[in-house]
Order: structure tokens, then sequence, then C-alpha cells
């Protein structure tokens, strides 16, 4: 079938969700790891069709449900991200300004798109739209576009500011909107006091950091900082790559049979050093000798002292990393790669995440790796339980400008394996693919 170049969709109607006028303006301190997520994630839920809840009664039910939640702890989606020259760093602004909720209809059905979980642009017609070209400080911080296809189906797209959640705090999100749009209370308020990630005073960095890039160090009432991970839209492109349970399954008995004990031959480290390995070694005719570097997310939120509040609605994670010489991944066994994988997360203690985030009070930058991995994996945000049902399947929408590969569950959950979506230069693709499956 001939790849889709357009939905058919027409916009039946947008608005603007504001709180009440009686919720307090007020400005909300945006901790350090917030500063270096300021751009928007979007991503696409589907769902079946329900005869009891048709798409135009689902918009309903979730415009009341955001009006409510506006009205309470999320009153923040509302606001704008607002940079404190003073101070040399963003501030939520809690203005009222408003989220966008969209409704449009295509001419489709769902079955007309075919795989939903492969990269496709035509996708992005379902999104909120085209935020990131605003400015920062007038880009709505929160949009949700519902789009009914002629099948009775619907996709519900969301486009957020990183700088509001991580992928925890979006899922926490995700089930208060689902329990306020089924007539209940919150499933779990949220805990909005970000100063918990607040940098000691006077900062204290005790290790190196290598996985921080240092750009310079911060003087007050200067320009504001690049975004994180920035790439050039030219020189990526996607690749959908699945990896069913029995090869995850593979990957782990080899690493076990290379002497990597079982603690650290989980799912995820194994898949994210068999992509490591590959997309270092994608790269064509490079020193054997140089580094790669491995970057991948970790949820702090259970190795701080005290532990943050389940319900923590900020970003609470921050980049392990691991590092081999191309030579090594080439050469070293498997279990080696993974076991290099495990080290970077096992770092991750009180002391080093205290000092990470010390790290960011001083300086401006952001992470630096070649290769960085962000799971949804095990995320669960096709579990959410709504009225009319959970999602089919939860897919990001690739952005060209970030050279982050995605970890998501295949259509059925996390049981089913798992899909990653790897950015690559043209160039890489063909290689990449072929040391993918020769390394399985």
């Amino acid at each position: 079938m001939a790849a889709l170049r357009d939905l058919r969709v027409s916009i039946l109607r947008s608005s603007i969700l504001r709180p009440p006028e009686n919720v307090e303006r007020r400005l909300i301190f945006l901790s350090n790891i917030d500063q270096q997520l300021d751009f928007n994630v979007e991503t696409i839920h589907f769902f079946l069709p329900n005869l009891e809840f048709p798409p135009d009664a689902v918009a309903k039910r979730l415009e009341s449900a955001m009006e409510e939640l506006l009205a309470s702890s999320y009153d923040f989606l509302a606001g704008r991200l607002s940079w404190d020259e003073s101070e040399a760093r963003w501030e939520l602004d809690c203005n009222g300004a408003g989220v966008g909720f969209v409704e449009a209809a295509s001419e489709l059905t769902l079955a007309e798109l075919g795989d939903l979980e492969l990269p496709n642009p035509v996708l992005s017609q379902l999104a909120a739209g085209k935020a990131d070209a605003m400015d920062i400080e007038d880009r709505p911080l929160f949009v949700i576009r519902l789009t009914a296809f002629k099948c009775g189906a619907f996709a519900m797209g969301i486009s957020n500011s990183h700088a509001t959640f991580d992928g925890v705090g979006f899922r926490t999100f995700m089930e208060n909107l689902a329990a306020l749009a089924a007539a209940k209370p919150l499933a779990l308020p949220p805990c909005n006091d970000r100063r918990l990630l607040a940098a000691r005073s006077p900062p204290r960095v005790v290790f190196p950091h290598p996985e921080l890039f240092k750009l310079k160090e911060v003087q007050l009432g200067t320009e504001q900082p690049p975004t994180l991970m920035e790439t050039s839209p030219e020189s990526i492109g996607f690749k959908c790559f699945r990896l069913s349970t029995e090869q995850i399954s593979a990957l782990k008995s080899r690493a076990r049979a290379d002497g990597s004990p079982p603690s650290a031959a989980t799912g995820f480290n194994v898949v994210a050093a068999h992509l490591w390995r590959c997309k270092a070694l994608a790269g064509g005719d490079v020193d054997p000798d140089k580094t790669s570097t491995v970057l991948y997310a970790v949820d702090i939120r259970e190795r701080l002292r005290p532990p943050l509040p389940r319900s923590f609605a900020g970003n609470a994670v921050l980049s392990a990393y691991g590092g081999m010489t191309h030579r090594e991944l080439r050469e070293e066994p498997f279990g080696r790669v993974v076991e290099v994988v495990r080290e970077g997360s096992a770092r991750m203690d009180e002391d080093y995440v205290r000092s990470a985030i010390d790290w960011g009070q001083l300086y401006k930058g952001f992470p630096r790796g070649d290769v960085l991995i962000s799971s949804w994996w095990r995320l669960g945000l096709d579990e959410v339980e709504f009225s009319w049902g959970k999602a089919l399947c939860c897919v990001p929408l690739p952005d060209p400008h970030r050279d982050i590969a995605v970890l998501f569950p295949a259509s059925g959950g996390a049981g089913q394996g798992m899909r990653a979506l790897v950015p690559l230069p043209a160039g890489a693709i063909p290689r990449f693919e072929r040391l993918f499956y020769d390394f399985l």
C-alpha cells in the first residue's frame, strides 16, 4: 500500500481552556533538570470505537476533565515559561494564558493508517500543531487534540512542554485525566514542590560528570541557554525496529553466558547495550580507539534520601552514562557491554544525583553523548483506563531536531515486546540495520 501523505483532517472546533479567575497567579520554581527540557513532546494515543462513547461524547468529557484539572493542582499547565534575567533561569508563570483544546475529524478509517507504530510524518496531522515554531514565552505548555476517524475510532494527540512533566509525571497526569473524565476523584494528586530538587547552597560538585557538556559559566542577566540536544533536521532520519520477547530473552541469555550477572541482564540493559553497539559501529570509518558514550534516562525518585513522592510532577530524571571505545564495542563480549550500561545506573545514588543537580546550578550545559536513549517501554501509558477503554497503542512522534532513540511497547503492551525508534543519518541506516540483526 502506498504511503499516506494526507489524513484528510478537518478542524471542527478549537478553543482555549483557562483556570477559573479565582485561581491565584503565581511563579513556580523550575529545577536545574527542568531547565534543560524546554522543548515539546508529542504523543498520539489511539482508541478503538466504543458505541457507548462516540468521539463527540469523549471530547465533551475530556474538555470537562481538563477544566477541572486546571481548577486544581494542574493550573500550571495553563501558564507559560518565563525567563528570569536576574537569576538566568526559566520559571513557570501560572498566568492563566490557557491550554489548547481541538476537535477534528478525518475522512479515513483507522485501518487505512496502516501500522501505527512505524515512524510516519503523516501522523503529525493528529498532533496539536507547530508549537515549537512559536516564541518560547508565548508557547502553550499543553495542547490536546481529539481526531475522530470515519470508523468511530479516534486519536488523542497531546503536545506538552517537557518542562512540565517527565514520563512518570505524564503517566500520573493521564491517570488523573481519566479519573475526572469518569467523574471520579483524582487518582493521585500531584506533588508540585519542585524545590525538592533545588541545588544545595553553596553548590557542591563532587564528581567529574563526563555525561554533562559545559557550555560556559552562568552569568546573571545573560541570554537564554540553547535547547537540549538539538541537531540538524536535514541530517537525521528515523527507523523503527521491533524486538520480540523471545529476542529480548535471547539477549539476556547471551549476556549471562558472557558472565553478566542476572541482576545486570535486565530487559532494558540488554536492549540499550544492543542499540548502543549497533549505532556506534554504524558510523562507518571511526577511530577504533575513540570512546563512544551512551546516555539513558534514570528515574531518581527512589534514589534520593528521603525519596521523592511518587506523585512528584516535575522532571525527576537524570542521564546515566557508560563509555567504551569502538574497538571494545566490537570485540568485547556482549555481557561486558551490558555491564557497562548497568554501571551507569548503579552510580546514580543520592550523592551523585545531588552533585549533578549542583553542576546545573554552576554551568549552562546539558547531557552529552553520541547514543542517547529514552525508554517509555515500561511507562504504562497504554494501561491507563479511560471510561471508553485503554489505548490501542501510544506512540511518540519523532522529532528530527533531537538525536534521541525512544523505546516503547509494541501493540498489546510491554509483554508483547518493544519497538525502538532510532534516529540515524541517512547513510548509516543500512549499516545499522545489518548490525542490528547480525548481533541478535
